[in-house]
């Protein structure tokens, strides 16, 4: 049973993967590095200090690392407006809530686009902490930010909610639970291979395995 749950938030709460692969592709294209946009969606939710390497090699990242995550984020900035939450994100967050559950949000994005996505989806009023890369060595799937939200809430009884394989990875890295959700368009295999112990369809039925599986009795 457990008292936090850290949740990742793009791909996770937010609809935003996609643009993300876009805005990684836009901004290689301008060093003429040219990655398959479908790789990169593979290496969304991994943060942007290592995919670079990840995905183009570390000639790529030695030359242009720094350059390529500050394009990246002026690229995702033109489209950061086309991002929605997703549906179920205010009913999952008040539902956690409602458990008695603590909440930390946790993300490999940078403060600017954590600070957009809080406001659209009210996570401050919902969350007991937020975390960011900003406040860690390294992102997922480095195990840095889940132990910090744990050194955070003072505690080891904890699940960590996500939708990619990077996620997953840090969480069996940092000892934590891993509950995965499809939203970010990686598969039920790959989730499950990356240490998933369930894996939701969507944030409605993440909450439902909660209720009935995850939270301690009140």
């Amino acid at each position: 049973m457990a008292d936090t749950v850290i949740l990742d938030v793009d791909g996770t709460l937010v609809d935003s993967n996609y643009q993300h692969a876009l805005a990684w592709y836009r901004a290689f294209r301008r060093y003429d590095v040219t990655v398959p946009v479908w790789h990169l969606h593979r290496a969304i939710g991994m943060g942007g200090d290592q995919l670079v390497a990840h995905v183009a090699g570390q000639e790529v990242e030695d030359a242009h690392g720094d350059d390529l995550r500050a394009q990246h984020s002026e690229e995702f900035d033109v489209l950061i407006d086309e991002v929605a939450a997703f549906a179920d994100t205010d009913a999952l967050l008040s539902g956690l809530r409602e458990q008695g559950l603590r909440l930390v949000l946790a993300t490999s994005g940078g403060s600017k686009h954590a600070e957009h996505f809080l406001d659209l989806i009210d996570g401050r009023s919902y969350a007991d902490d937020v975390i960011t890369s900003g406040d860690v060595e390294a992102s997922k799937p480095a195990p840095d930010l889940i132990e910090l939200a744990l050194e955070r809430e003072h505690t080891r009884d904890a699940v960590l909610v996500g939708d990619s394989v990077w996620d997953g990875q840090a969480g069996v890295r940092a000892g934590v639970p891993f509950l995965a959700v499809r939203t970010g368009g990686f598969s039920d295999d790959e989730l499950v291979e990356a240490g998933a112990q369930h894996v939701a369809h969507d944030l409605s039925e993440l909450l439902d395995h909660v209720r009935r599986e995850v939270a301690s009795p009140r």
